[in-house]
């Protein structure tokens, strides 16, 4: 059985914390998930902060992450949403998508939003994205520093650095998997 993880629209909000969450996901070291609800959360928070972007744009972006990981939309959990209460009534769909598609995690910059008091009986653990990327880390180090080459070597306006992408991956929360990245890089 696949372990599964289901991934918040505030994961997927940030451009770099995003892109590392779907290369890691396209490593197969476990199986990533998230609803179209989740990725129009994603696109709006987007549009609010950018001016610069266009809804188009950030549908592409939805479309290139739907084709980099396998099985990824998680559908039929609107029936559940009802009967499920947490602290922001708003975020039952993201719990109701985790429990559909089975996942063991839901990857959240919100954690106060995901009691483990509600989570618990349900077999699910909501981690912040540093937590779960040092859970990856320990799985298999040598497949998140190739994802880390490839974030960076795929970053040309302007050319990033695997060191620029660490540092703007720590400015967006990822303080604990960058420090232990670095150590093994040198």
């Amino acid at each position: 059985m696949a372990f599964i993880v289901l991934y918040d629209a505030s994961v997927l909000y940030p451009a770099a914390m995003r892109d590392l969450l779907v290369r890691l996901a396209s490593k197969d070291l476990f199986q990533a998930k998230w609803t179209e609800e989740i990725l129009e959360e994603m696109v709006g928070a987007i549009l609010r902060q950018r001016a610069d972007l266009t809804a188009e744009q950030l549908q592409r972006t939805c479309d290139l992450m739907n084709e980099a990981v396998r099985d990824c939309l998680v559908s039929g959990y609107e029936p559940l949403v009802e009967g499920l209460h947490l602290p922001d009534a708003d975020d039952r769909h993201v719990l109701a998508a985790a429990i559909r598609a089975g996942a063991q995690v839901i990857v959240t910059s919100n954690l106060k939003d995901f009691p483990e008091d509600v989570l618990d009986p349900l077999g699910i653990e909501a981690q912040s994205p540093d937590e779960f990327v040092v859970s990856v880390l320990d799985l298999n180090e040598t497949r998140v520093i190739e994802a880390l080459h490839e974030q960076a070597s795929s970053l040309r306006n302007p050319p990033q650095s695997v060191e620029d992408v660490l540092r703007t991956l720590e400015n967006q929360g990822l303080v604990r998997a960058a420090a232990e990245i670095r150590t093994l890089l040198v």
